[in-house]
């Protein structure tokens, strides 16, 4: 016979009754399952117990009198080496359970007493299992921080019908008893920093291969979740070398790293991360590679290889994956890592210090200068670079999609060329992308082709 385990308990007799609903209660609150045996020694020598016409609805009784909250085992009688035995199975979810009054917590093949401060935390386990924080109140919203511009958009996309910002919330399962979720406000607020300044998502590039070199830049980025990931892929393509190819006779820009593989990430690490944890998420462009990190580590103790072999799957915020999926930001459960491999295989994923990171090698790296360029030579400028600096200084408000319209160029060959002007130090951005302004850092009468 087997040893007593944490999940397995034995009791010589029926006179340790009591000693057994407290094993019960230990187990639940530790594995939220096992089995109780009467009948056999903690040795693992079966002796047998004596069984009346009552003992079973007896022990069922007292088991229910007993336990808080309410438990109902399977209680058999079985035959364990030709000796009668009471088998009990058990299973519960309704964490802490308490008996005659006490909570307490298997460790090893012992039940001890839970302190004050181990219920706590497994009562805020409980609750944080069980209630997410995308889907818990922001109690200072109203409907008046909704932006029915943001639904439309997103209605439109998924061939929902809308109504008005309340009933389409509720049938996105945003509002919770007449209030809004978390949820509801980084997705469709109007102003999300207001109520989360630090749920955003901070980017820069650095001169070296680590964060321990100099940074040439670095932008602060705020909004909603859906116009922080466009501003996450936006300036990983202006700081990464962008290629082309001919698709026919047309034109197609192709980044060093894959732009699905990053994209995919992106949006991986907008869905999974931990939103309690008050942190931006990173992206850090070095010489070599491009990082991208958020906080918090894999959900529901799973580990990459699970996620990238076994093809499992937790969701940590079930309303932002939800509301994703149904535009197909993500699709399959569990599948979004192995598509970044299977598009960059040298990607590395890692947690670490509390959060998840996934790192692309950059493939087009001027390792060295040709060896006879002189140590301050001037930088040439092209056509389109010199374009760009005229319209600047006419407008020092213009945007990226204003420079693209003026001078008859797409949208990522401007921002490719921009990002080559600001690591010069020609220009530099003064605050946010929507609201900043641009300055000359050189003389622009320097500027030769």
């Amino acid at each position: 016979m087997k040893k007593e385990t944490e999940i397995i308990e034995y009791k010589e007799s029926l006179t340790q009754l009591k000693k057994g609903i407290i094993s019960i209660v230990s187990m639940l609150n530790k594995h939220k399952s096992g089995k109780l045996i009467f009948g056999i020694k903690d040795n693992g020598v079966v002796k047998g117990v004596s069984i009346g016409m009552n003992t079973l609805r007896d022990i069922s009784k007292s088991i229910s009198d007993h336990i808080e909250p309410k438990l109902y085992p399977q209680i058999n009688e079985e035959q364990i080496e030709d000796k009668t035995c009471i088998v009990i199975d058990f299973t519960g979810k309704s964490i802490p359970y308490f008996a005659f009054g006490r909570a307490y917590i298997r460790t090893a093949d012992e039940d001890r007493i839970l302190s004050s401060k181990e219920l706590e935390i497994l009562i805020l386990k409980k609750n944080k299992d069980k209630l997410g924080w995308d889907n818990d109140i922001c109690v200072k919203a109203n409907m008046s921080d909704i932006s029915s511009k943001k639904i439309k958009e997103y209605v439109s996309k998924t061939g929902l019908k809308f109504t008005s910002k309340k009933e389409v919330l509720e049938n996105l399962e945003l509002i919770i008893n007449d209030k809004l979720t978390n949820a509801a406000i980084i997705l469709f607020g109007k102003n999300t920093s207001e109520f989360f300044p630090l749920l955003n998502l901070r980017c820069a590039t650095f001169i070296g291969d680590d964060s321990l070199s100099k940074f040439l830049d670095m932008t602060d980025y705020e909004g909603d979740l859906f116009e922080l990931i466009s501003f996450a892929e936006k300036y990983i393509l202006q700081k990464i070398n962008v290629g082309m190819r001919l698709n026919g006779l047309v034109r197609v820009d192709v980044p060093e790293i894959n732009f699905d593989a990053f994209r995919e990430t992106i949006i991986n690490a907008f869905c999974h991360r931990d939103y309690s944890i008050p942190q931006e998420i990173n992206i850090a462009v070095f010489k070599n590679k491009v990082e991208i990190r958020n906080p918090g580590e894999l959900y529901g103790g799973l580990t990459i290889d699970d996620i990238l072999f076994k093809r499992i799957s937790k969701r940590r915020n079930s309303l932002i994956a939800n509301i994703f999926h149904r535009i197909h930001f993500v699709e399959k459960w569990g599948t979004g890592i192995s598509k970044i491999k299977s598009l960059e295989p040298d990607t590395e994923f890692k947690v670490f210090a509390g959060f998840f990171s996934a790192t692309f090698k950059r493939k087009n790296i001027v390792v060295n200068a040709p060896v006879n360029a002189p140590v301050n030579a001037p930088v040439k400028l092209n056509n389109l670079q010199n374009g760009i600096l005229n319209e600047i200084d006419k407008n020092k408000n213009i945007t990226y999609d204003e420079l693209s319209d003026i001078l008859n160029k797409n949208r990522v060959t401007i921002m490719r060329n921009i990002s080559k002007l600001k690591q010069n130090e020609f220009i530099e951005r003064v605050g946010s992308n929507k609201n900043g302004y641009w300055v000359f850092k050189k003389n622009k009468a320097d500027n030769s082709k």
